[in-house]
């Protein structure tokens, strides 16, 4: 069934709150720490597709740079001085490119390839401004070894058990979602 534009508003300002929450459930890990801030993205882009899962992120990265305390070390434009602004930008895309690959999330090996491609666009976006603040902001020259491991390599266990429950939950909410118009 198709939503509305009304209800994909509400659904993209739910996800962006869900994300917002997303950023307090933490443990925290080198520079930046684990959140389920992906799994909301994921869920999102699958669940509201490109336009309005990335319009959701959108909202979410747009409030923090805004003030409001919604990041996981609060928020405001100083927050682009932060290493890890390049991961909260990349939820965006993130979102988007998971959004057009999951076909609507109801087969869980497509869904958990799209949030896959869709960790790489995060993490493609991350990674380079982590080392650019981390560089050229904070003094701390980082070789590339060292910065895949501190922004990515420790991440990724996690990362697989978010795009596994984003996989095998999404044909359960999408079909929540389809009857409640």
């Amino acid at each position: 069934m198709e939503r509305t534009r009304v209800q994909n508003m509400a659904l993209a300002a739910l996800f962006a709150a869900l994300t917002a929450a997303g950023a307090f459930v933490r443990l925290p890990l080198g520079v930046t720490s684990v959140t389920l801030q992906f799994w909301f993205t994921a869920l999102a882009g699958v669940l509201l597709g490109p336009k309005w899962g990335a319009v959701s992120q959108g909202v979410y990265v747009g409030l923090g740079l805004l003030g409001l305390p919604v990041f996981t070390l609060g928020g405001g434009p100083g927050y682009l001085l932060q290493p890890s602004m390049g991961f909260l930008l990349g939820l965006i895309p993130a979102a988007y490119v998971i959004g057009r690959l999951a076909d609507g999330g109801r087969r869980p090996g497509r869904t958990a390839l799209a949030c896959l491609t869709g960790l790489a666009v995060l993490y493609a976006a991350a990674l380079p401004y982590m080392g650019a603040v981390l560089r050229l902001y904070l003094h701390r020259d980082m070789g590339l070894t060292a910065l895949l491991w501190t922004g990515m390599a420790v991440y990724l266990p996690g990362d697989l058990v978010k795009i596994a429950a984003a996989a095998l939950l999404s044909p359960v909410l999408v079909r929540r979602l389809d009857r409640t118009g």
